[in-house]
Formats: C-alpha cells, structure tokens, sequence
C-alpha cells in the first residue's frame, strides 16, 4: 500500500510503486494541470512538489512526476498547481500574469510550482536564486525574461518571510492555501505502511536514469524502493572519512555543511549538475550503479578516491571496493548478486588538498556532459606530492586517469610539468564520436579541462595562456 497526501486529499493506493507519478496524477486522479511534455525530466511541464517530513518539519522541493516512481511519493505531500489553489492567483502566479510571461501556457504550471518551492524554503529572499529555482524548465515561446522578471518579483515580495515558519507566513500572505499549516501534523499521522523495499531483481532509487531508460518494464513492475530507505540517507564522517548514504541526492550532498567545509567550491560545482528537480532526485548511488561514462557525480568522487561500501539485501554482509575499480567494462560492475551499494566514503582532504571539477556541454544546467573532468592535488610547497584526475566521456566507463596522475606526482608545480602530463592523458583516453561530439572535440576538451584544472586551483602559480601558445604552437 502506497500512502501520501496529494494536495488536501490522503491517498492510499495499491497501483505499481513502478508506475510514474504523472500518470498517476493525471489518469487516476483526474488532475490535468501537471502536463506531459517530454516524459525524460527535461522539460519541468509536469513538475509538482514534494514535501518530507523531518524533526516535525516539512521541506518541500521540485521534483519532475514523469521520472518519479509512484512508489517515491510514499509519507510525503505531493503539491500540483491545482493544490495552491486559493481562489485567486497566487503571487507566483499573478507576477508571472503581470509580466507577461506566460503565451501558449504549456509549460507555466511547471514555472509556477518551481516558484513556489523557492518561496517554502527557509533562506533569505534573493532574486538570483529565485530565477535558479526554475533551471529545470523550459518555454519555448517568451525568450525566459519576462520569467526572470517574474521570479524577481517574488522574492522581493519575501523580504519580511520568517524562515522560522515559513509556511505559517505565506499562509498569512496569501502565497499558500489554509490547509499548508496541517500539513506536518496530517503526514505524522498519516498511516504508513512501508512499500516493498526487499531485495528483488528490479531496484530503484530516484529514477532519474531507470524511468528514461525502462518505463515500461518499471511500470509493469513491484521494484524495490531504496530512494526512502533511511538506513541509505545520510553524510557523516566517521575515522578520517566522509560518508555519503547510497540514497542521498545530489541536492544532499551539495546542502552539507560538512562537505562544503572540506569543499568550500561545492555548490558551485553542483550547479553544473543537471537542474534543481533532478538534483531533489538523483541518488548517488543510483548514478554510480548506473554506470554511464560520463556520470558526473562519479567523475567528481574518482578524484577523491572514493570507496564503495557494498552490502548483500538478504545476507547482510558487507564489502568495500574502490570506486576506481568498480567500473570491469561498459556497464559491467564489480557487484554481485543481491548485493547494493550502502554508501560511498572517501578521506577528508587537508589543508594542502586543492580540488576542482569541469564539465562541458551544450548548456550549462540540465544538460548530460560531453566532457567532464575532476582533480585532487595535495601540494608540498612548490611540488605535488599527490594528484588523482578522472575525466569522463572519453572512454567506455568513467576513467581515473592512473597514468596521468603518476606522471604528476613528485614534480614541480610549473608548466613544463603540466604539457608533460597532458601527453600521458592524451595517450589514456580513448574517445570515440557521439551525439556529444566527435572523438577529435572530446580529446580537445579533455586536454583544456586538465589545463583548466591548474588555472583554478593555482592562478598565481600557472599560466594557462602559455600552456595554450605552446600547446597550439609547438614550434614557439
């Protein structure tokens, strides 16, 4: 029995936990405003808002029903654009209408419901992250500026938002319909019946990835649902480590306090993976069993030396392997039967670690990578006494780049170290030609991540426009 709130009414149901939420929404519920745009999470038309309840607190966050398991919903408040109805527009609604920023209407419940979730959380109003709330749709008619204006508009309207209580606020301010306030207490009570979270051959965690790949087997299908297991949630540090539960979103880990201690960069690099919706979903370890080529959140882990920590569903028992050789070949892994990945770890870096990430592709959120790249370089003064670089996207699963790391350890800190270890990469990797580009471009963009690695990290230190004359002029 799958069980949660949908707007103000409680649903218990005993459809497949595999089906999507869109189409529960729209063909059991009747509730059409949550549109079907491209069923692959790219869109936003059919996002809604998900509400989880913790410590008596409820935190809600954009979520796309097309990609999410009907099963996910289980204990939470699933908002549509028909659930913050109060009779009149709404402010996120009304600034979009005053501004001009709605034409054929397709895609506007999915702005507004992003809108929303950005006015729920506890932070201070600011409009740039107002208009980051909404990267994960798309409208092809208004050209986003008139949205922008939009988002702007509301979040000035915030600035007197108690992030204390939020919801009591926007209840008061007319942001919210009444029923919000009895949200927490309703989903305490709700009766809850866990899902099916065995072992069986069919697992699933967010399903950002499954449900593009599989819908119709998922939606025919009882999987095991991991994305709710809180033994998976969590980041902690434990003996020198930090630790990352297999469940965690990439919104998790970019939100740590203690990751973003130990990687004061974080949400910037986060930023460059996928959309505020996707990040609310994808699991890392749904995104490292996945195992595409060009996974970002495993390139970003393989510079860090991660570990996996797997364990059997039935037994009990558990193993660590390191990431770097989890990966045997194209979608091979070193996992067996019945076994899932528990959480990952990896050493707390030290005063002397410098770590980057990189990531191209043909727009700069939403977007799968062409290239991706990530460093860690432990200094000794003017010497690296230790680096680990990952690249993906040039080769059949996502490389640590070994040679090349070796050739960086123990040298000078300097340019001529640099190109020498350019070639070494250049030899390791093995790009063939895609829908991303051809092998000749993935090359090209490998070598300028890795000189772009150098230019964040040591900007007094490396001179990139050097590293460039030389490299394109050998002869100078």
């Amino acid at each position: 029995m799958i069980s949660f709130i949908l707007n103000d009414k409680e649903i218990h149901t005993d459809e497949k936990a595999g089906i999507t939420l869109l189409d529960f929404i729209r063909y059991k519920e009747h509730l059409t405003g949550t549109k079907i745009g491209c069923r692959e999470g790219d869109c936003g038309a059919c996002t809604v808002l998900a509400g989880d309840l913790s410590d008596g607190r409820i935190e809600y966050r954009s979520i796309v029903s097309c990609l999410t398991p009907l099963g996910n919903a289980h204990g939470k408040h699933i908002v549509t654009i028909e659930g913050i109805n109060t009779g009149h527009l709404i402010p996120a609604q009304k600034a979009i209408a005053d501004h001009g920023g709605t034409q054929c209407g397709f895609c506007t419940p999915g702005f507004v419901l992003s809108l929303t979730g950005y006015t729920l959380a506890c932070q201070p109003a600011d409009p740039n992250k107002a208009i980051d709330a909404m990267n994960g749709n798309i409208c092809r008619c208004t050209g986003y500026k008139s949205i922008q204006r939009a988002a702007i508009t509301v979040a000035n309207m915030l600035a007197d938002k108690n992030p204390d209580n939020p919801i009591g606020w926007l209840v008061s301010q007319g942001f919210l319909p009444a029923y919000f306030v009895g949200i927490p207490e309703r989903l305490s009570a709700l009766k809850k019946k866990e899902p099916n979270t065995r072992y069986t051959n069919v697992m699933i965690g967010g399903g950002t990835d499954l449900m593009v790949q599989q819908p119709d087997t998922m939606a025919e299908s009882d999987p095991a649902l991991l994305f709710n297991r809180k033994d998976l949630k969590g980041i902690w540090e434990e003996n020198g480590s930090c630790c990352i539960g297999a469940a965690s979103t990439a919104t998790d880990i970019m939100q740590s306090r203690h990751l973003r201690t130990h990687i004061p960069r974080l949400e910037k690099f986060f930023f460059l993976i996928s959309s505020d919706p996707i990040r609310n979903m994808g699991t890392i370890g749904g995104n490292i069993g996945n195992a595409s080529p060009i996974a970002d959140l495993v390139i970003f882990f393989l510079a860090l030396d991660a570990k996996l920590h797997l364990q059997h569903q039935e037994s009990g028992k558990k193993r660590m392997v390191p990431l770097k050789k989890f990966f045997l070949g194209y979608k091979i892994l070193d996992m067996k039967p019945g076994e899932i990945i528990h959480h990952l770890s990896f050493p707390i870096p030290g005063d002397q670690s410098f770590f980057n990430f990189e990531k191209v592709s043909k727009r700069i959120t939403l977007d799968i990578a062409s290239v991706n790249s990530s460093i860690s370089v432990i200094t000794d003064n003017n010497f690296i006494k230790s680096a680990q670089l990952a690249t993906g996207g040039v080769g059949p699963i996502p490389l640590y780049l070994e040679k090349t790391s070796v050739s960086l350890t123990g040298r000078k800190l300097e340019t001529k170290t640099i190109l020498d270890a350019s070639k070494v990469l250049d030899e390791e990797i093995s790009p063939i030609s895609d829908i991303r580009g051809s092998k000749e471009y993935k090359r090209l963009l490998a070598r300028q991540l890795f000189f772009a690695h150098f230019q964040e990290m040591f900007p007094d230190r490396v001179n990139v426009k050097e590293l460039l004359k030389i490299t394109l002029n050998p002869g100078h």
